[in-house]
């Protein structure tokens, strides 16, 4: 269980990497179609790294949070359940923050901040896994008595 903890925590981490690159490429390339004359009106619905970043953001993301919250009981390690609460917390910030930057997009400056503290976090819970440090028989030395 530790290992799929660390792993769910790195994919996590990952996760906000994704989004980060998906919302890049969604204003870039925004800004590039409005260079070549496109106009944005009320029918406009966004371009794929849009769909990439709200998909990612609303349903992967949550998806992996809520097993590393499930997996975290299982870990049995001081400070695994603590910091997949902190993720989950960070998480649903991240997603209110989100939603109210619609009508205040001075917020959307806090998602991006938070999205950063969901990053460090991750990467941090994924890090304080211990790493085994008993031998099973086929890694012991051959000379070793049994």
């Amino acid at each position: 269980m530790k290992t799929a903890y660390r792993v769910l925590a790195y994919l996590v981490a990952t996760g906000v990497f994704v989004q980060a690159g998906a919302i890049a490429y969604a204003w870039f390339a925004t800004l590039n179609d409005l260079d070549g004359g496109a106009v944005i009106d009320s029918d406009w619905e966004g371009n794929l790294g849009h769909a990439m970043h709200g998909i990612v953001g609303t349903m992967v993301i949550p998806l992996l949070v809520i097993a590393l919250l499930i997996v975290s009981f299982f870990a049995k390690f001081p400070g695994a359940v603590r910091y997949a609460l902190i993720i989950l917390g960070l998480l649903v910030l991240q997603i209110v923050l989100a939603f109210v930057a619609f009508g205040a997009p001075v917020v959307g400056a806090l998602h991006g901040a938070n999205a950063l503290a969901i990053l460090g976090v991750s990467i941090t819970a994924a890090q304080r896994v211990p790493r085994s440090t008993t031998t099973t028989d086929a890694s012991a030395p051959a000379n070793a008595v049994a």
